[in-house]
């Protein structure tokens, strides 16, 4: 189990960055080995990580990691099962690794085959991309849902992480009740997807990915 935060805010971006250590810090529980943050001031993006690790567990395998060209950043919690099978399709056109790691087998995956490449993994995740080449920031969650990933936007302010406490660790997060939200949980004792107990904010679906881009969030399932 690893923990994962972000963000995506031109406007916000200093008062992230200065927040992003504390947000990340707020998932320790799920990461107890290792920490790391990317921050990219020109985008607007910022990603905190913090590892527990399994796989690959030297220095090699920390996180948020950068592809060959640093072009492609990932955070990442979870395990693909089948990533040897993955690693060598992708080494039979060409791509080289540096690690050992689930990690960067996801990250080249996305490089060589867009989206496409979700359907191909076999297990538990939940993760965010930053593609600069096309500016657009992906996350993504594994079929069944294993792994949470939660969302906040705002008109200006764009954050997602594995738990609550870290999104209200980062600028912008306003603590309003939903109250449809809070009706279903009267109701079923929980607030069952896409909804969460605070307003302008979700939990992504399972088999879903969200898109950000400069044409504003979409959200599809691939599953």
């Amino acid at each position: 189990m690893c923990g994962i935060v972000g963000f995506h805010s031109k406007k916000h971006f200093s008062a992230a960055r200065e927040s992003l250590h504390e947000a990340t810090n707020a998932l320790i529980h799920r990461g107890p080995d290792d920490a790391g943050v990317f921050l990219d001031e020109k985008a607007g993006v910022g990603f905190g990580h913090r590892r527990l690790s399994v796989i690959d567990l030297s220095r090699a395998g920390r996180q948020p990691m950068a592809n060959n060209d640093g072009t492609i950043q990932i955070a990442y919690n979870g395990e693909v099962y089948n990533y040897r099978e993955i690693r060598k399709t992708l080494e039979g056109f060409g791509h080289s690794f540096r690690t050992g790691t689930d990690t960067e087998v996801i990250l080249e995956a996305y490089a060589h085959w867009g989206f496409d490449c979700l359907e191909r993994f076999v297990g538990m995740f939940a993760f965010a991309i930053w593609d600069s080449n096309e500016n657009r920031l992906l996350l993504a969650r594994d079929r069944l849902g294993i792994k949470p990933l939660f969302y906040y936007r705002t008109d200006d302010m764009f954050s997602f992480a594995s738990e609550l406490k870290a999104l209200m660790a980062l600028p912008g997060f306003q603590k309003d009740i939903d109250p449809e939200a809070l009706v279903l949980f009267l109701h079923y004792q929980y607030v069952p997807a896409p909804k969460s107990i605070f307003k302008n904010t979700w939990k992504l679906l399972p088999g879903h990915y969200a898109i950000l881009d400069q044409d504003g969030l979409g959200v599809r399932q691939y599953w």
